[in-house]
């Protein structure tokens, strides 16, 4: 292994798509996969074990997030250089990841030749963004949040309950959850409530 190659750690919990990744980035001879792990969990503790240049991250792992295990590691290490390598394009979740300190975020459906080029970018200490993430942003840039309120009432309804469930379980009347279903339905810009969850998945709001 060369001094100068680029120290890389996959996580990734489906095995093709990891084992996909190991061969592209064994085709650099600038490159090299030093760890890999399917779990944040794993995540965290492959990197205190190797302590890779760069990690390539999924967003959607098991248990806990891509982001979840960022934000570890970057506490641990401030200077860990993290791309969230995913198919997660919600633009909740991209601000989310950057926000943790993500230095870039790339779909899974990027070039190889662009991943290779964004990952000696950020091994420089650079960021990037590319343009259709940029753009996802931008789609919802300025719209309000919703209450942590609006998204126990979402969960629910993503869980199937109606108003009256709702209200039962949150202990408050059912003319407030229909006041809360109505304020997260004109936040999402959706038709309905079944809509609402719809969106919420798709941006990342809501799991699935």
């Amino acid at each position: 292994m060369s001094s100068e190659q680029i120290r890389i750690m996959t996580v990734e919990d489906h095995p093709l798509f990891r084992q996909g990744i190991s061969i592209i980035i064994a085709s650099q001879p600038d490159m090299v996969i030093v760890a890999q792990a399917s779990t944040s969990q794993e995540a965290i503790a492959e990197f205190r074990l190797h302590k890779p240049d760069v990690t390539l991250m999924d967003q959607r792992l098991p248990g806990q997030s891509g982001t979840s295990a960022l934000v570890a590691i970057r506490k641990e290490a401030p200077s860990a250089r993290i791309i969230m390598l995913t198919t997660s394009e919600g633009d909740v979740e991209i601000k989310s990841a950057l926000c943790a300190g993500a230095s870039a975020y790339v779909l899974k459906s990027t070039p190889s030749e662009e991943l290779f080029a964004i990952i000696r970018a950020v091994h420089n200490g650079k960021t990037h963004i590319p343009l259709g993430v940029a753009c996802r942003l931008a789609e919802h840039l300025g719209q309000e949040s919703l209450t942590d309120n609006e998204m126990e009432v979402l969960r629910l309804i993503q869980g199937g309950n109606r108003n009256r469930q709702i209200a039962d379980q949150l202990s408050i009347s059912e003319n407030m959850v229909s006041l809360h279903v109505r304020n997260l339905i004109d936040k999402l810009h959706a038709n309905d409530r079944t809509h609402a969850v719809s969106i919420a998945i798709r941006r990342g709001i809501l799991n699935v």
